[in-house]
């Protein structure tokens, strides 16, 4: 029997729960939906991702205000994706801050990946009709913005670390706390989505700066709050081997000239036993294994995802 298409028959809600890592400092996570994070300034809150849809962001906010009743000042989106960032407007930020690449890519093939994420995720999209268009950011930056958060607060970091989940992957980092959201680089016990990845890079020197902030709590795109300096690593390296044994099993099938059904395979029987539990495996890994395969294939700026070219790869791949 035919798999349900990506995420199509995930139907069930899941429980969200708002962490508070520090002063200030939270989490909401969702059994393995993407998390979402709010830092408080002194009179001011920074927000990092803004959810798939306005209604989503509201509730999420509306979680939020038991804590804080601060205006929302920053909305930081650490990369592109649709799940990301089409939520924007219901935070009424003032800058919505971005990678320079981050916004390149949402007006090359923003629509594309609305419709691509809508047709994967349908659940996520809360209310769809309430997205007001696409999301574009007020400030880029290209390698490091800082935030003074006033007072005695400190200051938020902003780093790109390298090409990884997308070409402008960003993280957020609290130095005095030695909290790092780090985004969609790193997942916790969830697997990963690498469909838009530059997987050598990300898997290499990417996650070597990730690792080296020396975070003592890491708030990944998906899964637990990492806390602690060993579970902190333990996420990054269980991020950096499902990105090495994707490339152990797609290269020497390319190199032979092998099929991408024989590569996807091949993926699926050695990663199965270790990451298939986790959150949206089967999902993703059609997707990734064809981005892996073009990248072997030349192809270093990666295709664009559209709704017929995901149900084409789910066909060849996953029925």
């Amino acid at each position: 029997m035919a798999k349900p298409f990506a995420s199509s028959a995930d139907l069930d809600e899941k429980q969200e729960t708002l962490e508070v890592l520090a002063d200030g400092v939270y989490a909401l996570t969702a059994e393995g939906d993407p998390n979402v994070g709010a830092i408080e300034g002194e009179d001011f809150l920074v927000a990092f991702e803004a959810r798939a849809t306005p209604v989503a962001a509201r509730d999420w906010l509306e979680m939020l205000r038991q804590h804080t009743d601060k205006p929302v000042r920053y909305l930081v989106l650490s990369h592109y994706h649709a799940v990301r960032v089409l939520g924007a407007s219901a935070f009424d930020a003032d800058e919505i801050i971005a990678h320079e690449k981050t916004a390149f890519l949402i007006n090359e093939r923003g629509m594309e990946d609305w419709a691509s994420e809508y047709g994967r995720m349908p659940r996520l999209f809360r209310e769809p009709d309430s997205i007001p268009g696409l999301t574009h950011p007020t400030k880029t930056f290209s390698d490091r913005h800082v935030i003074d958060l006033g007072g005695a607060r400190g200051e938020l970091v902003l780093e790109y670390c390298g090409r990884g989940h997308t070409a402008g992957d960003i993280v957020a980092w609290l130095p005095k706390e030695g909290i790092l959201f780090a985004g969609d680089l790193v997942e916790a016990r969830a697997a990963l989505y690498t469909g838009d990845a530059f997987h050598m890079d990300w898997s290499a020197g990417t996650l070597d700066k990730v690792k080296s902030f020396e975070a003592r709590q890491l708030v990944g795109g998906r899964g637990a709050v990492a806390r602690g300096r060993d579970a902190v690593d333990a996420a990054i390296e269980q991020t950096r081997g499902f990105l090495t044994g994707m490339q152990a099993c797609v290269k020497p099938v390319h190199d032979r000239g092998g099929s991408l059904k024989e590569a996807f395979e091949a993926t699926h029987a050695a990663l199965a036993p270790k990451f298939g539990a986790w959150p949206i495996f089967e999902h993703c890994l059609p997707f990734d294994v064809q981005r892996l395969w073009d990248e072997y294939a030349g192809y270093d700026w990666p295709r664009v995802w559209t709704a017929e070219r995901d149900r084409e790869v789910w066909a060849q791949l996953q029925d």
